[in-house]
Parts: C-alpha cells; sequence; structure tokens
C-alpha cells in the first residue's frame, strides 16, 4: 500500500510539473511596449481595434520621414491567436520597426499591415516564428537581427549595443 501511495504522490508530483512546464512554454505574450525613443512621435498599441472584420492590437502612431513610417519598441511579441497590425497611413510605402530591449521577439499569432506597405521588423537578439504564425502583407516582410538599416542617402535607423535607448537620427531619410 506505501508504493501506491508513494506512485500516487510522486505521480501527482509529476504531472503537476508537466502542465506547469507545458502551460507556461507559451504564456501570453501581449507584449508590446513602445520605448518612447523616437521623441514626438511615439508608438501608440491600441488593444482590441477592428481590423479586417476581427479584433486586433493595432500600432498606430509613429515617426515619418517621406513615405517612410518608424516605430521603436523596448519588447515585441505577439501571442497565440493574437492579431498584431501596423496602421498604414496614406503615402507610407514602407513600415520600419525595431526592437531596443534585450529580448527575442516572440512571434506566435498573426503579425500584418492594415494597408499594401513593405514591413521591416528589426531585432538585434533575434525573431522566432511559432508553428501557428501568420504573416498578413500586402507587401513584402523582412525581418532582420541586423543591428541597423542604413539609407541610400547615408541616414542610419540602429539600435546602438552600447547605450541604453536606440538613437534615430531621421532627418531626411528618404
Amino acid at each position: 500500500m506505501k508504493i501506491l501511495q508513494s506512485l500516487v504522490i510522486f505521480g501527482g508530483i509529476g504531472l503537476s510539473g508537466y502542465y506547469g512546464i507545458t502551460y507556461s512554454a507559451h504564456p501570453v505574450l501581449a507584449q508590446i511596449v513602445p520605448d518612447h525613443t523616437l521623441g514626438d512621435n511615439p508608438s501608440v498599441v491600441k488593444p482590441n481595434v477592428e481590423v479586417k472584420g476581427l479584433p486586433a492590437d493595432l500600432i498606430e502612431g509613429g515617426a515619418t520621414r517621406g513615405d517612410n513610417l518608424f516605430h521603436s519598441f523596448s519588447d515585441f511579441n505577439v501571442g497565440d491567436l493574437q492579431r498584431v497590425y501596423f496602421a498604414n497611413p496614406a503615402g507610407i510605402n514602407n513600415i520600419l520597426s525595431r526592437v531596443t530591449g534585450s529580448n527575442i521577439s516572440k512571434i506566435f499569432g498573426t503579425l500584418g499591415v492594415d494597408g499594401a506597405a513593405n514591413l521591416f521588423l528589426l531585432n538585434p537578439n533575434g525573431i522566432v516564428f511559432g508553428a501557428n504564425s501568420q504573416l498578413d502583407v500586402a507587401g513584402s516582410f523582412v525581418g532582420s537581427t541586423a543591428n541597423s538599416i542604413v539609407f541610400g542617402n547615408g541616414t542610419e535607423f540602429s539600435f546602438r549595443q552600447n547605450s541604453s535607448h536606440a538613437h534615430a537620427p531621421l532627418g531626411d531619410v528618404g
């Protein structure tokens, strides 16, 4: 009888440990945190907005330079079943977003653009797409672990490892 009780106790501990690991492997990742490094043009996350007929988080704001729209985040993750879209204002052809924090970006749900712009996601720490992730973009998508994007005129949209903040000398990006 003592052996059976031990098996039940240890089996229960084993199962609770298993379920704890299983259910904590993909926590709710609704972590899209603007970092406010773009000055007077912060990114704004609006939760539970209707996009393409379904609820989603909509990212608005950002810094506009020519036909480019810049966003900056300290964390950027899309959880299972979560839908995250970037707003695409008129005249914008490219949406460039960077992650300045120290975490990998985990895309487990849908990441998209509410329009036809190209989407660039820059995170030097890495970008992981889960088995159920989806991209919903009419333009192109570029995900990169580079530290910066340099434009034809030499202007740079960067993440600086030696600084507590990223810098965006956006001047005349074009």
